[in-house]
Order: structure tokens, then sequence, then C-alpha cells
């Protein structure tokens, strides 16, 4: 038998099991790897709502990581809700320091309803501290736009979200993705993501999944990335990857009656069927 590697996720936990912390071990999990993590914010939730938040104190945040980086040692990390300040410092301070390897950022900066989860300190210290640490970073939309000084509403092309792409990739990290499914709610067909790299410019697409079961799309993403980082595959492939893997876990979900609100996807293919198949990715000239 072969012993599995391991990933470690550093996010907010969700009691709902569909995205966060929860995500993110199911995500490594049916990667083959063995998951750890250190958890910043513990959160009271359902598919409708969250209910309350309770926030871990910064040390505490890196205690967790000392202590899994002290016995089990990670071949990738990934960030997700780090919820102050102070936690985006210290973990950044870590990323500096060479202990978070194939570190994937997702940059959790603005809540579904458009609402800013950090303080401006927070902001600034992705922008100045973290990022440029990140070998993937997978803004949305919103946090896109946060984090370049752009409303989301400036964002409705590909074109647009390559600039912004490139904007956050010019902050240090080495590549960066935008998501683009909120844009494909617009009534278009496919859901873009665009990928700003040493490459040159590219955009993945796949066929729009029409499902209320999305939830924790994002954090599986990410996730899905720093686990095929951790399998050795380079950031496009493992990118690629990754939006193969949410693509079919959405299919899996699509159909399922958890919860009255946003459920969550099918991370294990308990239910997948055939995938349809998707518009090649095509690079930009």
């Amino acid at each position: 038998m072969v012993t599995p590697r391991i990933a470690l996720t550093i996010a907010g936990s969700d009691s709902g099991g569909g995205a966060g912390v929860q995500a993110d071990l199911k995500t490594f999990a049916a990667h083959g790897l063995h998951g750890t993590s250190a958890i910043t914010a513990v959160t009271a939730q359902h598919t409708t709502a969250v209910l309350g938040v309770v926030v871990m104190e910064p040390a505490f945040v890196i205690s967790q990581i000392e202590a899994v980086r002290a016995d089990l040692p990670p071949l990738a990390v990934k960030t997700g809700m780090l919820a102050t300040q102070a936690t985006v410092a210290a973990v950044a301070e870590l990323a500096a320091a060479g202990a978070l390897p194939n570190l994937v950022v997702d940059p959790v900066l603005v809540s579904s309803s458009g609402q800013l989860l950090m303080e401006d300190g927070g902001l600034r210290a992705y922008r100045e501290l973290l990022l440029a640490h990140a070998v993937v970073a997978t803004p949305n939309l919103r946090e896109a736009a946060v984090l370049t000084g752009r409303q989301v509403t400036d964002l409705t092309t590909t074109d647009a979200m390559m600039e912004a792409a490139e904007e956050i990739r010019a902050l240090g990290a080495a590549t960066v993705v935008v998501k683009g499914g909120h844009l494909g709610r617009s009534g278009s067909t496919v859901s873009p993501d665009v990928v700003a790299g040493v490459g040159g410019p590219l955009v993945l697409e796949a066929l729009r999944v029409a499902t209320r079961n999305d939830h924790g799309t994002g954090c599986s993403l990410s996730a899905a990335i720093a686990a095929n980082l951790a399998l050795g595959a380079d950031p496009i492939s493992a990118i690629r990857a990754a939006k193969d893997f949410v693509h079919r876990a959405l299919l899996g979900a699509a159909a399922w009656d958890l919860g009255a609100g946003h459920g969550p996807i099918d991370h294990f293919a308990w239910s997948t069927g055939p995938s349809p198949a998707a518009p090649r990715p095509r690079r930009r000239s």
C-alpha cells in the first residue's frame, strides 16, 4: 500500500459541511491525499445563512500549522477564510520563511452578497504580504474587483477579467485564476475562468451546470489545485484538473435535495453520470 501524500488547509469551518475546511478535506480525500487543517474561524451556518462566527486567535492558528508541520509536513497548502488582518500577516510570515510549500491562496474577502469580510488592513495584508508567496491565487470576480480597486460590474468580459488577473499577478503571485462562475449566471452556457501565468494568458471554459447546489465550489477549486500540486502537477495542469473536478462534482450534485438553499457539491462522484464534452481550453492571442 502506498502512503498518501499530505496537504494542509488553513481556513474556516462550515458547520453545514459544504464549504471551508470541510470542503477542502473532502477534496483532498477525493484526490487520494491525507488532509490536515488549521482552523481560522468556526461558523454556525447551513445552506441558507451564516448565523454566527467565532474567530480563532492568530497565535492559535499558527500553533495548529506548526503542529501539523512538525509531524505531518504537507506538500501543498491552501488558504481560505483567514478572517483577520493579523492572521493574514502571520500566515504570510510563515510563507515568507518557506514553511508553506506550493501555496494556493484563495483570498476570501467578500461575501456572496458583496459585503467585505475583512477590514481595510486585511485587504492590504493580502496585497502587500501574502499574495507574493502564492504559487496560485484564485480570486472570484468580487475578490478580483476588491484587490484591483475595480467594481465587479467592470469585470463582465474575459478581457476585463484578464486585466485584473495580470494586475493581481503583479503583486507577486506566480499564477492567478480569476473565477468567472458568477459571470456565467448572466445567461451564458459556459463558465469561464481566466488564467494569467508565465505561459501567457489562458481561458478555461466548462459547460455551465444548472443547479442550486454550488456551495463551496470556490473552496473546492483551490483545494483541488493544491491537491494536484501535491501530486506533482505543474500549476496549469493542476488548474485544469481542478476545474474538471469541480465541474464533475457540480454535475453529480445537480439534482440533490440537501437543505433549503445552496447545497454542497458531489466531491466523491457518488452520483456523477457521463460528463458532457466541455469546450476545449483556449489560449488568448
